[in-house]
């Protein structure tokens, strides 16, 4: 009896065993990740309005670029990025690229010069934001050395050119006139460890690509950049923070130039320097800093400050958003008003037909405070979110100076909203 039962169960086993064995060889086999399964087409469009509450004799929100138009509604920018980024956790060779283009009336400001910078003279322009190869290389340090080669986005700050990924529709002045917007050369990323990179790079100057120095070229003159910092990622990645400094020749090689500051613009350097901190302090709480010092060798100018930036999730629906800055330009060198659509790369180029309002020595402060709205969308295959970003704004001097107004008024207020559709 023991033994009939003892064979039954052994039965019963070998028929499971074989059963598993059958439906293991049935199950097909999983297909071989590709490299190019991480590539993806990704875009948005972005159009808002400002409307500020004191008269602008000049239709211009002084101290803001992008949002720079009074009461007039702007298509900022209708961008699409192609891109297959480098493995996170690569552990050898991999290769990968981004491009990124837009129109919009924000291309006004971002141009690299010498692509497509005076081709349209309406608001609406067409920009390359990034067009670059990207390589990781698993040498030297723990984590290897990524190296970026083309044309790219700054490092410094907190903001960026892309809409979606910034705090508010309008723009701090470390983004305005404290930072680059991108550049042209070659950058390289080591991952020393876990928690600190290293940044060292060269390039062509601020959005400037090749060829010097004529009104339509590339480059503003004959100098070359040089970039570089340190980012930490600290408490679990809960705290990041990127000190970073960018020091080249900014300063357009023409004569009018080189008059105005009685220096050689191929020589004197601009150092623009930043350091940028995010703390997570919960899933739903988010502080950043934005601490920020420029230097013009040149006009012998500089300007410095820090924005204070706070974020709270609400719900899926609701975030709140504030935003505190004081900024002084010592010598009313770098913030500015640009009233005409090429007026601001003209001055780049150093083309002495380009309108500059310009500022006067002030300390500057403004306080923002938004609301980001991201409603729910029924599931579709083409939009992918849809964001509402109202927010109201008071700009200062703090030095009793009246840069606002058409140089009439020591403050602005204005309200604000764009909206966002993802895709």
């Amino acid at each position: 009896m023991k033994r009939t039962a003892l064979r039954a169960v052994a039965g019963i086993v070998a028929f499971t065993a074989l059963a598993s064995a059958g439906h293991a060889q049935d199950k097909p086999t999983a297909k071989p990740s590709s490299w190019w399964d991480a590539f993806s087409i990704s875009g948005h469009v972005e159009g808002g309005a400002t409307y500020n509450t004191y008269p602008q004799p000049n239709g211009l929100n002084f101290g803001q670029l992008l949002t720079d138009k009074t009461n007039t509604p702007l298509l900022n920018q209708a961008l699409v990025t192609l891109q297959r980024p480098l493995d996170p956790k690569a552990t050898g060779y991999d290769f990968g690229f981004k491009f990124q283009a837009y129109y919009g009336t924000d291309a006004r400001y971002t141009h690299f010069l010498g692509e497509f910078d005076e081709s349209m003279d309406g608001i609406g322009q067409l920009d390359i934001v990034e067009a670059n190869l990207q390589f990781h290389l698993p040498w030297l340090t723990k984590g290897g050395i990524d190296v970026k080669i083309g044309e790219y986005v700054t490092l410094e700050g907190i903001e960026v050119i892309s809409a979606p990924d910034n705090p508010l529709y309008s723009h701090s002045y470390i983004f305005n006139f404290g930072t680059p917007f991108k550049h042209t050369g070659v950058l390289t990323t080591a991952h020393v460890d876990d928690w600190l990179d290293i940044y060292a790079g060269f390039d062509t100057g601020l959005s400037t690509t090749f060829g010097c120095c004529g009104l339509y070229t590339g480059d503003n003159n004959y100098g070359v950049a040089l970039q570089g910092g340190f980012g930490f990622n600290l408490l679990d990645g809960a705290l990041t923070i990127l000190a970073t400094t960018h020091i080249g020749a900014e300063n357009a090689n023409t004569p009018a130039i080189q008059a105005a500051c009685n220096c050689d613009p191929n020589t004197a350097l601009r150092y623009l320097n930043d350091i940028a901190i995010t703390w997570k302090a919960s899933d739903k709480l988010t502080f950043m800093a934005d601490l920020n010092y420029i230097r013009d060798d040149g006009f012998k100018a500089d300007g410095y400050g820090t924005a204070l930036y706070g974020m709270y999730q609400i719900n899926d629906l609701f975030k709140v958003v504030g935003r505190a800055e004081i900024w002084r330009d010592n010598s009313g060198f770098f913030v500015a008003a640009f009233p005409g659509n090429l007026d601001f790369v003209k001055a780049e180029h150093g083309d002495p037909s380009a309108t500059i309002i310009a500022g006067t020595p002030t300390t500057y402060a403004a306080f923002t405070l938004g609301l980001n709205v991201t409603p729910g969308i029924p599931a579709n295959p083409v939009v992918k979110a849809l964001i509402f970003r109202p927010e109201i704004r008071f700009d200062t001097s703090l030095n009793g100076t009246t840069p606002f107004a058409g140089g009439t008024n020591s403050s602005q207020f204005t309200i604000a909203s764009d909206v966002i559709i993802k895709f």
